[in-house]
């Protein structure tokens, strides 16, 4: 349990993947036209993500951009923002016992306010005490009364005296503990414990509440990753090979690279290196027609036109028209020619394409999630085991239909951004026994070299969790369908 030093500490950290900002959902309350400090703009966005059940990172974007917050006052509220919804259990167990009525019954806003000064002062050690508790006072004024303000400095000050005996009970349950410690449902981590047992299930947990990697793909039709590592570093970036992908590099520090030069010039695209990994096992060889079934927002639809180096066709399918314009902004972006979209159900492609049209098939399937917690941390919050269930059914829907459409000798790739089982390694197999025509590809370990854990971790596939390689956890399988199948 924490004493108090830094956990998550360095706000420009909590980059997620660097995505340009969008409109915002949310509006300030405050009184007064001044702008908004950096705990303004958080405290926006944690009651819009809790009344409004809104994506944080959607919210966030487009709470900075309205704002006008830039430097280290953009990165201290993305800080207070993920920080504060990653350790939100945590943080109202131990802020309840310091509010008399009840933290349940205080507005949500004032309610936002003591979880992300809660945040400051027992998990950033950067911070000065005195700063956080006046900002949240001041703040409280502008928003309420001076009742308001007066409990919000009361309880701040209570918990700073008691900061250094603020623990979690003894003997607890490993459930409990996690669940607590690591700030995640008891019901997620029950089911990871069940399938990973305990200390896998909290390296996940522990895993998923630490910052992001700020990772970005090289389009090598345009330029080499040693090249553009060399121009990057010329230019005072700290960066590195990514261990995972041959196409990516980590961004150690160096700002969002959604507004650099070398993303303006289609040099770079920001994704996570495991992400990256889809387009290895898609395997694209020149020539090739290939359907990418799910494919907003484009990432790997692009990778994979990249690896094709103009020649081929790459099919970008979504099922909404707004997101297959991102696709085609993308493909443009990047000056990829061999790009074509399309928004239909992906359960109705094989009305749309002959059977045995595509050399290679990508499935990135519609999931759970559970593998982005570290870059969505209100998934954990949101999700429920009915979700998982539900999606399962369109997962296996979306198999059976799309499968018709390979050519035998081809390769179908199934992947997901998350570490269910039951959506992955599962998903395949009962694939496998209702298509006696596919067979996993024999040739996972050349594609997958230097994976080994993960690759160990399933018979079937390969399934990367947040703690491995500081990416997403993901899962990635290729089936290839024989050739006398007719």
């Amino acid at each position: 349990m924490s004493n108090g030093k830094s956990v998550n500490s360095g706000g420009g950290n909590r980059d997620r993947g660097g995505v340009k900002p969008q409109q915002s959902r949310g509006n300030s309350n405050s009184k007064g036209n001044s702008k908004p400090s950096a705990r303004d703009t958080a405290l926006q966005v944690l009651t819009g993500v809790e009344q409004e059940s809104a994506y944080s990172n959607l919210l966030l974007n487009g709470a900075l951009q309205k704002s006008g917050l830039s430097g280290p006052d953009a990165g201290l509220a993305t800080e207070l923002v993920y920080g504060t919804i990653s350790r939100l259990n945590t943080i109202d167990y131990l802020l309840e016992p310091f509010v008399s009525k009840g933290l349940g019954k205080l507005q949500p806003w004032v309610r936002n306010l003591l979880r992300l000064s809660f945040y400051q002062l027992y998990y950033l050690d950067r911070i000065p005490p005195h700063a956080a508790v006046n900002e949240a006072v001041n703040i409280a004024k502008k928003r309420g009364h001076q009742g308001i303000s007066g409990m919000v400095n009361g309880v701040l000050r209570s918990v700073l005296r008691s900061k250094d005996e603020l623990k979690l009970p003894d003997h607890l349950s490993p459930v409990a503990r996690i669940s607590l410690q690591h700030s995640h449902p008891e019901w997620l981590v029950s089911r990871w414990i069940e399938q990973y047992g305990v200390e896998t299930a909290e390296a996940i947990c522990e895993g998923n509440n630490e910052p992001p990697s700020v990772s970005v793909r090289v389009n090598t039709s345009r330029i080499s990753r040693d090249e553009l590592l060399k121009q990057m570093e010329d230019q005072g970036l700290n960066v590195s090979e990514s261990r995972v992908s041959l196409d990516g590099i980590i961004v150690n520090s160096g700002g969002n690279m959604a507004l650099s030069s070398w993303y303006r010039d289609g040099l770079l695209s920001v994704q996570d290196e495991s992400s990256m990994l889809v387009a290895h096992a898609v395997n694209p060889q020149p020539g090739m027609s290939i359907l990418d079934c799910c494919a907003a927002p484009g990432g790997k639809t692009c990778h994979i036109a990249e690896k094709l180096d103009g020649s081929g066709k790459v099919i970008a399918n979504d099922i909404h028209p707004h997101k297959a314009k991102l696709i085609e902004d993308q493909a443009k972006r990047l000056g990829l020619n061999n790009v074509d979209t399309l928004s239909e159900d992906a359960a109705k492609m094989a009305e749309r394409f002959p059977a045995e049209s595509f050399d290679r098939v990508l499935l990135d399937a519609p999931c759970s999630g559970l593998g982005v917690i570290r870059r969505k941390p209100d998934l954990k919050w949101a999700k429920t085991p009915e979700d998982i269930s539900e999606i399962r059914g369109i997962q296996t829907e979306l198999l059976d239909e799309v499968c018709g459409l390979l050519k035998p000798g081809g390769i179908l790739v199934y992947s997901t951004c998350t570490i269910e089982p039951q959506e992955n390694s599962e998903m395949v197999q009962q694939f496998l026994n209702r298509h006696p025509e596919f067979e996993i590809a024999q040739d996972d370990s050349s594609v997958f070299q230097g994976l080994n854990e993960a690759g160990a971790r399933e018979k079937v596939g390969l399934q990367i969790l947040p703690q491995d390689y500081h990416s997403d956890g993901f899962y990635i399988a290729r089936l290839l369908k024989r050739e006398s199948s007719k």
